[in-house]
């Protein structure tokens, strides 16, 4: 992915530091440097691509040469500190080849540096790390005077401003997202996320061993110094402005605990004084935004810029859902469905449904389908039905291979979301009232991005249908929008998968889609397609023997090999082709450099293209087969029957295909999928790589990596879903959390009746006898007794009645779409201390009945107390009564796990995975609550658990049904 990276520095004298070992270095190049009398030798290293010295106008033209430039920059400065010049460096996009890296420094250089006149030395590295995977950059040394015919002159004191180098930072980040645009390549840089005032933070360079060994000799290693000095940069721009900080944190994540700014506080500092200095204003920043603990007990917060974009996101959504602008009348869908069954393609009753529901004549459609489901066919229909009724159609998607599946698989010309924000920012291709924009893959889509489209839309008046599933793989920048958008709107579901051709596994889909994964495997394991090694090395080798042998016995199928890592790929894909080799089936080896390093490739080979290149038509995650290749050029058999003919040198980004990671396959359906199990894998994950198939799946695993079968369905049930802050605020005072999770208040009431029949009378009669004031609170004083126990009853009643007034308040400002304005949660704060000095507990055990029943605090705010108190007492009861709170958690598991499967069994899968996540919830709450756990390691059979896996009932729980959680915070 893209990167945004540019640093400022001046190498200067004061440091003992030479720049032209500096230029020699930077150039690999050997260069004799005067003032020191030696030679600066680093023609050894390696990763330079290209070097140059560009001159202004007037320069003299003998400074092309850089010897004698730089030698003449140390001539003419004079002081033992002199600053000699002025260093910049940026990262090249790594999706770009080298030749489009260096047209791309050589332009902003020409613009933003030798345009000003000064002189730059542009040297170009495109290193590739230990993962493989490259690391472009650029350095540029520029000089810091004047220069003319007859040389140096006056030093240019306006180049040293700040306000010039916040104006590089910006110009970097335009600069390349127009050329990212214009190349149609997936990715985009934004310099204001990581910015302060204009000033950028600054990611720390890694200091590797060459650095090491250059400073050792004397010569400053200058990404080591970097490193240092961007660290305490870093420090005192967020002790400045913490709230640059925060955006950085939600680039990627919606919400965040104190351990999350404690790991960002250390990047960006350099040590420990600055380190607390930047905790400090961290967590004083004026942006940060609390919003209590979430279900592990973990305090987490937000940032108020990504409160506002959610807001913005759900008002434009909400928008939309009002508006029925985009109507097509059931004429126009019966013609398209005949249209459809002439050409033998008739649709499911879900998939009907759901062509009933985006053609209904509202602004905002909603698709939630299964992998393999058909929704793709479901569109082709609705776009010859909005077709047929004047509306334009337009497709988007995250990446580049998933708009050419939804352009495949349902005729709708489609782009990828970065290139429509593109066109749309200088005017072009615009949204109309008759435009319907459809975007697949939308629960990859993260939040700030899907809200600024829907923002778009919704001032244009277009239609915008959202199709994914919130349980494939989650969004790379922050937030569940999708999902989110799903939750308060509703929608169509999809959940008849059509892909696998077997019944047994359809349904295994189906419980992968649901949480269920554990199920999953286990179906899978029953027809011997799960496949234990000792390690993992000696699964890669059992993958590769099964995957050669299925190769052979059905060469006309189409196959993958599936995995987490980059790293285990590339094994793969070299013992994959290995054994094709082996077979005879590969011709001549040629040795190309290509975009992760030098690889052999040759006629026969199975190629992926790892960016999108209009010019060829080809998009990241485009597989074919060589059918011709040279040094020079190579020409593919494209799995979709086209042949793309190619310049190495204009495009390397290729590798072999016969592995690729799971995140590059959401979107691939093939005959039979190899899956390569290791510890990084979650659900997600799992869910796509176990269900690309038609026809089988092998899954292989070593036992280095999960020691047990139980580890194995352990990890890959981990639920990563992305959260949102709204995630943590109630929108529905009475029910919106619970239900959303299949919890239902008629099941709290009736188990209320039978335990008030339990209720101790010490407990019950905490508030016999109170006289509660007027439901103004301005009513005759009463006379009441003058003992303590009556002044004590006579003090909680007034404390419950100001504590349940602030609750009400909060919740009818909630009920309203708004939030609580301050003074109000002050109100509650000091409602809940008041209510603690007197009643320990109190406000705790009202605010449990609140939840379940917010007509309570209303009541109990107008005078009328006698339902809260009884339904506070219970509560009390319930917190104090172990043996009793351990009853109710077995009753409650019980009836969430039967309406569980039951609601699986009738096709409710949205109540079957409400379920889930409520038994998921409950999972966790007991590592929480050790006592509770200990009581219940007597009732595993009543639970359903039969193992045990020694690390107590709360993870046996999880292993046993698989569980992830659900999320969201109380009152």
């Amino acid at each position: 992915m893209a990167i945004y990276h540019f640093s400022v520095q001046v190498i200067g004298r004061a440091a003992g530091r030479s720049v032209v070992a500096a230029a020699a270095y930077r150039s690999a190049s050997r260069l004799r440097d005067d003032r020191l009398g030696r030679d600066q030798d680093f023609s050894a290293k390696r990763g330079v691509v290209h070097s140059e010295v560009m001159l202004p106008e007037n320069a003299p033209e003998e400074w092309n040469d850089r010897e004698k430039l730089w030698n003449d920059v140390e001539a003419f400065e004079k002081r033992k500190d002199a600053q000699l010049c002025r260093e910049v460096e940026f990262a090249l996009p790594r999706e770009m080849t080298e030749r489009q890296g260096v047209e791309l420094a050589r332009d902003f250089a020409q613009a933003e540096f030798v345009d000003q006149g000064m002189i730059a030395d542009v040297n170009v590295h495109w290193d590739i790390g230990e993962d493989g995977m490259p690391k472009p950059h650029a350095h540029v040394m520029l000089t810091m005077r004047s220069v003319d015919d007859n040389g140096f002159g006056q030093k240019v004191r306006e180049w040293n401003r700040t306000e010039l180098v916040e104006r590089w930072r910006e110009r970097w980040a335009d600069h390349v997202n127009e050329r990212l645009a214009e190349l149609d390549i997936d990715a985009r840089i934004d310099h204001r996320s990581l910015e302060a005032q204009g000033i950028g933070l600054e990611p720390q360079t890694k200091i590797g061993a060459p650095a090491q060994r250059i400073e050792a000799t004397g010569i400053e290693a200058d990404r080591a110094e970097d490193h240092r000095r961007i660290a305490r940069e870093n420090g005192a721009r967020i002790i400045q402005n913490p709230n640059i900080a925060l955006d950085a944190i939600t680039q990627q994540q919606s919400t965040f605990t104190r351990r999350d700014m404690a790991m960002f506080a250390h990047r960006h500092s350099d040590g420990i004084d600055q380190f607390n200095e930047v905790m400090g204003a961290m967590r004083g920043a004026p942006d940060l935004v609390e919003l209590g603990k979430d279900d592990v007990g973990q305090d987490r917060f937000t940032s108020r810029g990504m409160i506002e974009a959610e807001q913005r996101l759900h008002r434009a959504t909400a928008m939309m859902a009002e508006r029925e602008r985009h109507e097509v009348n059931d004429r126009g869908r019966e013609a398209a469905l005949a249209r459809a069954a002439d050409r033998g393609l008739t649709l499911s009753g879900e998939q009907t449904e759901a062509l009933a529901h985006v053609t209904d004549g509202r602004d905002l459609g909603i698709v939630v389908g299964y992998a393999g489901t058909g929704k793709s066919a479901m569109l082709g229909v609705a776009r010859e039905a909005w077709e047929a009724a004047g509306y334009e159609v337009r497709g988007a998607a995250l990446s580049g291979i998933a708009a050419e599946s939804l352009e495949g698989g349902s005729g709708i010309a489609s782009r990828t979301i970065a290139s429509l924000e593109h066109r749309w920012s200088q005017g072009r291709d615009m949204l109309t009232s008759r435009d319907v924009l459809v975007i697949d893959e939308a629960g990859m889509v993260g939040t700030r991005q899907l809200e600024r489209v829907l923002s778009h839309a919704a001032e244009a008046g277009a239609k915008v249908v959202l199709v994914g599933d919130p349980e494939q793989l989650q969004s790379i920048e922050a937030g569940a929008a999708f999902r989110s958008i799903h939750e308060r709107h509703g929608g169509a579901e999809i959940s008849e998968v059509r892909r696998q051709h077997e019944d047994w596994q359809r349904e295994a889909t189906r419980d992968l889609a649901s949480g269920r994964t554990g199920e999953a495997l286990n179906a899978y394991r029953a027809r011997d397609m799960v496949h234990e090694a000792g390690t993992r090395e000696e699964a890669r080798r059992d993958l590769i023997d099964r995957w050669d042998r299925d190769r052979q016995a059905s060469p006309d199928a189409t196959r993958i090999i599936l995995t987490h890592t980059n790293a285990d790929v590339r094994e793969l894909n070299e013992a994959a082709r290995e054994r094709v080799r082996d077979a005879g089936e590969l011709g001549a080896d040629v040795h190309i450099a290509a975009e992760r390093g030098v690889r052999n490739f040759a006629t026969g080979d199975r190629i992926m293209f790892l960016q999108n290149e209009r010019s060829l038509g080809v998009k990241n995650g485009t597989l074919g087969t060589i059918e011709q290749v040279s040094g020079q050029s190579m020409t593919v058999r494209a799995d979709d029957g086209r042949n793309v003919t190619f310049d190495l040198k204009g495009y390397n980004k290729i590798d072999h295909g016969y592995a690729a990671t799971i995140h590059k396959a959401q979107g691939m359906t093939v005959d039979r999928a190899h899956v390569l199990a290791t510890p990084g894998m979650d659900r997600h994950g799992s869910y796509v790589a176990l269900s690309r198939h038609r026809d089988g799946m092998d899954l292989h695993y070593g036992h280095d990596d999960f020691a047990s079968r139980d580890r194995l369905i352990n990890t890959l049930s981990r639920d990563r879903a992305k959260d949102m802050a709204a995630d943590y605020q109630r929108i529905d005072p009475a029910q919106d959390y619970a239900e959303r999770r299949g919890i239902t208040f008629r099941e709290h009431v009736e188990r209320v009746v039978e335990i008030a029949r339990r209720v101790p009378e010490k407990v019950r009669g905490i508030f016999d006898d109170l006289r509660l004031p007027a439901a103004d609170g301005q009513g005759p004083e009463r006379k009441v007794e003058e003992d303590p126990e009556a002044a004590l009853r006579r003090a909680r009643g007034r404390a419950l009645v100001r504590h349940a007034r602030a609750v009400d308040a909060i919740f009818a400002a909630q009920d309203q779409g708004g939030e609580a304005r301050p003074d109000q949660v002050r109100e509650l704060q000091e409602a809940r201390q008041r209510f603690e000095e007197v009643r320990p507990h109190g406000s705790h055990d009202a605010e449990a009945a609140y939840k379940k029943n917010p007509q309570l605090a209303a009541e109990a705010a107008s005078g009328d107390a006698r339902r809260a108190i009884h339904a506070l007492q219970l509560e009390t009861e319930l917190r104090t009564d172990p043996g009793l709170r351990a009853d109710r958690f077995v009753e409650r598991w019980q009836k969430l796990h039967r309406a569980s499967d039951q609601r699986y069994a009738a096709g409710d899968y949205a109540g079957h995975r409400a379920a889930r996540a409520a038994m998921g919830n409950m999972a966790q709450s007991l590592e929480r609550d050790p006592q509770m756990e200990s009581l219940l390691a007597n009732r595993k059979r009543e639970l359903g658990i039969s193992f045990d896996s020694g690390m107590g009932v709360a993870r046996d729980l999880t292993l046993t049904f698989g569980l992830g959680r659900g999320r969201g915070l109380g009152l």
